[in-house]
């Protein structure tokens, strides 16, 4: 199995940065890109990204793929590939676009589930960055609180796969979970 690491925290805590930062040390360097440019805002976020990596690191290979994460860490053979972010991919699964219809929970789930077996099957590293969710009030939305739960639950799938988790506050990284032995 690869050496999994988890990345969580809140909005802009800073988990993108020390997940790039972790993937470093583990060439050559994959960025499997989940987010969508839907708005103006959206488009501005994912530019500063790749900006962001194209300064700090050239040699990254971005795929971007906001469905089949599964497939292209099923094809993941050496080095680091960085998922950013469960997050985002979790919410694609729900809200659908022109292409691809949205679904339900248990078709979510059994789409988490392809994605623990491609990172069981799959070597080398895999950082997967996500948002934590369950720090806050629970919405008064039905959606908002499915994306919670359905995240709460693929986030504490990985957490148990993997080798080390991160929880990110205030641009700080803190570890909450490393096996001895394993790369960290």
């Amino acid at each position: 199995m690869a050496s999994l690491t988890l990345v969580v925290g809140g909005v802009r805590s800073g988990k993108s940065r020390l997940a790039e930062m972790l993937a470093r040390t583990a060439p050559p360097l994959t960025y499997l890109a989940t987010a969508q440019a839907g708005d103006a805002e959206m488009a501005q976020r994912i530019a500063l990204h790749r900006e962001r990596r194209a300064a700090e690191q050239p040699a990254w290979r971005t795929i971007e793929e906001a469905w089949d994460v599964a497939g292209v860490l099923a094809a993941h053979r050496n080095g680091c590939l960085l998922l950013e972010c469960l997050t985002l991919w979790v919410t694609n699964l729900l809200v659908g676009d022109s292409r691809h219809r949205a679904l339900d929970d248990d078709a979510v789930r059994a789409r988490i589930g392809e994605l623990a077996e491609a990172i069981a099957k799959a070597t080398g590293r895999i950082i997967v960055v996500s948002n934590e969710t369950g720090c806050g009030i629970i919405p008064p939305n039905a959606l908002a609180r499915r994306f919670g739960d359905l995240l709460g639950e693929a986030n504490q799938r990985l957490a148990a796969m993997a080798s080390s988790v991160y929880w990110c506050v205030a641009g700080i990284g803190v570890p909450i979970k490393t096996v001895i032995g394993e790369d960290a």
